[in-house]
């Protein structure tokens, strides 16, 4: 075995976004493509000599190969260990509790999220950094900038490492264990909830259904819910991670997840149901002819915390991302808790995490978590809400109703308009930036527009701002509409819109979301001219 140092030539489109680099399979199939983003990694990062990393992914097509050279890489630059789960899957929840259980310095995740996967679908990697967290954007510009300017890079020239099997062996100097991963995470799990009384909810013939979407969850919920809680055989569905997620679209939701979604809403339903993603960080919350949305689903765990042994103390406050909805804001008021608003990106919860300044946090695009770990965590909101149901001994409806009573009813949605030309979906937030003078105090029948801002983040842990994070459009009555271009697709621009108006009238919380917003669907076409500047007279998803 010998090191070999590698000429080579910079990328310049190799700008990692708040989930790492993306890009189709091909293209980090290029010759030094990959090479070159992980030495720039190791380059930024410093980590001292014989430090321990993490290693893993979701699975996905290139999952593999991009593991092998990771590791080949990682011995080359002077790491002493490196961590890699089984069959080189790793969930980002599971990465992230295996980073902090084992103190390593960082680790190295393979997942494009929600994103499909095959030869030609999408592929992704990130660094996570020692607190289990994604890289801050100091970090991540570094290896962008490093990634400019590369010239070469090490790598170890050996045979590939068997990734099936645990235990332990060397790539020259650096010793590299294969690990099971799904224990380390199962045993945080039961350290967080009752798992007795869930079991007892589980064997007095309350059924379940959850899709894992052939994604990387399928093994921790069969091992958590089917083995150490007692599900009923068949509980987990789509369980098996398959390369290409059985040529589905991971992203647990209405669209995508259909035919959880179908099972929910037809005879004979389960009590409860709930899908999770391609990385196993995101939730859908379903039961028996019911949808729950992320952001009621949040507010939701807030306001039962206690019934969790974890959190039996109380909250030290709540987080969500800008564009999702208030509802959490209401719980943490009666709760007499902080609730932070911050832009979308699960770095700014880690930050307001490691400072001690909240407990739970969540997106609207179905990610939860808690400050067990630095991700998202999609498998531990199924596992919060068992407890919860565990404990109440009610149905998902009537907890969610009882909510509703209580603190109100903020009606939601997002409109999703995917692959669209990047041009024109620039167009549309550079025409409302251009209309905010023009649309202040402007009322659409009995709506009011009080103000309108493009969203700016001061951190309160470490001072930071981050600006132009979506278009805000806020209504006097506390409705709001927001316009925000994603980073997570890999093809065109994807802008998303989204849509909230509080509604405290009980009488009127059985009414769709999409009846109820639908004033304000109309307003946020109107204001927009999606339709005349992309083409599209509908959205791609729904939500």
């Amino acid at each position: 075995m010998s090191i070999r140092t590698v000429s080579t030539q910079a990328f310049s489109d190799q700008k990692p976004g708040t989930s790492g680099l993306r890009k189709k399979v091909p293209v980090f199939q290029q010759a030094n493509y990959l090479e070159n983003f992980v030495q720039s990694i190791f380059d930024s990062i410093e980590a001292p000599k014989g430090a321990t990393l993490v290693v893993g992914g979701d699975g996905r097509y290139y999952n593999r190969e991009a593991i092998q050279i990771i590791l080949k890489m990682a011995a080359a630059n002077g790491f002493g260990k490196v961590l890699v789960g089984r069959g080189g899957i790793l969930s980002t929840p599971a990465a992230s509790c295996v980073i902090r259980k084992h103190n390593t310095f960082g680790g190295i995740i393979l997942s494009a999220s929600h994103n499909p996967g095959g030869p030609k679908e999408d592929f992704g990697i990130k660094y996570n950094r020692t607190n289990g967290g994604p890289a801050t954007e100091t970090v991540t510009e570094a290896i962008f900038t490093k990634s400019k300017t590369i010239t070469s890079y090490r790598i170890l020239d050996a045979a590939d490492v068997s990734l099936d099997a645990l235990g332990s062996s060397t790539l020259g100097e650096m010793k590299v264990e294969v690990i099971d991963a799904v224990s380390d995470y199962a045993e945080l799990m039961e350290s967080l909830f009752d798992f007795n009384a869930i079991r007892a909810l589980l064997s007095s013939g309350f059924r379940i259904k959850f899709d894992a979407m052939h994604a990387v969850n399928g093994p921790y919920a069969k091992d958590i819910l089917e083995g150490r809680l007692g599900a009923a055989a068949g509980s987990v569905m789509n369980g098996i991670p398959l390369e290409d997620f059985g040529g589905g679209h991971p992203d647990p939701n209405l669209t995508y997840a259909h035919d959880l979604v179908e099972i929910m809403y037809g005879d004979n339903a389960p009590d409860f149901g709930a899908a999770s993603d391609g990385d196993g960080d995101r939730n859908m919350i379903l039961g028996k002819h019911f949808f729950v949305t992320p952001s009621d689903s949040l507010a939701l765990l807030a306001a039962n915390a206690t019934l969790a042994p974890a959190y039996k103390k109380g909250l030290a406050g709540i987080a969500r991302s800008m564009p999702t909805s208030a509802a959490a804001d209401r719980v943490a008021h009666a709760l007499n808790i902080p609730c932070f608003e911050t832009p979308t990106g699960w770095k700014f919860f880690g930050n307001l995490m490691d400072a001690g300044k909240v407990t739970l946090c969540g997106e609207e695009s179905f990610g939860t978590g808690s400050d067990h770990v630095r991700e998202k965590d999609g498998l531990w909101a199924v596992l919060f809400w068992l407890n919860i149901l565990a404990a109440r001994k009610q149905s998902v409806e009537n907890i969610v109703r009882e909510h509703w009573a209580k603190y109100g009813r903020n009606f939601y949605s997002r409109y999703d308009y995917e692959a669209l030309p990047t041009e024109a979906a620039n167009g549309v937030m550079q025409h409302l930036r251009e209309s905010f003078t023009s649309l202040t105090g402007k009322s659409f029948g009995k709506y009011s527009i009080k103000t309108c801002d493009d969203f700016s983040y001061t951190d309160p842990v470490d001072g930071s701002v981050s600006k132009n994070q979506g278009v805000r459009i806020l209504f006097s009555d506390g409705s709001r509409i927001i316009y925000r271009l994603s980073g997570t697709g890999t093809e065109g621009a994807t802008l998303r819109i989204y849509l909230e108006a509080f509604e405290a009238d009980v009488s009127r919380h059985h009414l769709d979301a999409q009846v109820a917003l639908k004033e304000l669907i109309e307003i946020a076409l109107n204001v927009s001219e999606l339709k005349s500047r992309t083409g599209r007279d509908k959205p791609t998803v729904i939500t």
